[in-house]
């Protein structure tokens, strides 16, 4: 519902970084996608971002869901818009990818939530 949502209305997240970070809608299926292939993944990292691999696994693994839907609304090379994944890619193993997407979750997602939360009660006490 949400990516029907995003790509009727052309949504982007307040914020975004665009090519130089996750979008913050799309981070938790990378996130979960990465931990669900840690343990017995059948692609390496490397292979998450080449079509012949995500096409095939996307209904099963969250993460290559993910990277089928980032090449299905956006053009041209995947290196140039989505530069963080690619990167992602070059990591040996999915456990190191899935530590990296808890740290940039905690640094890029939680920080961003509870400065929104003091927001909100900053103005709330004030009125």
């Amino acid at each position: 519902m949400c990516r029907k949502l995003q790509r009727t209305y052309y949504l982007e997240p307040a914020g975004s970084k665009g090519q130089w970070c996750l979008d913050d809608y799309q981070f938790l299926p990378f996130l979960w996608g990465s931990s669900q292939l840690t343990d017995d993944g059948p692609i390496e990292p490397k292979q998450a971002i080449d079509e012949r691999f995500y096409r095939n696994l996307s209904n099963d693994y969250l993460y290559l869901g993910a990277i089928k839907y980032i090449n299905e609304v956006k053009t041209g090379p995947f290196f140039e818009h989505s530069s963080t994944l690619y990167d992602i890619s070059n990591v040996a193993h999915w456990s190191k990818v899935n530590q990296g997407m808890v740290k940039m979750y905690h640094g890029e997602v939680c920080l961003n939530l509870c400065f929104v939360i003091y927001l909100f009660l900053f103005f709330l006490n004030r009125f």
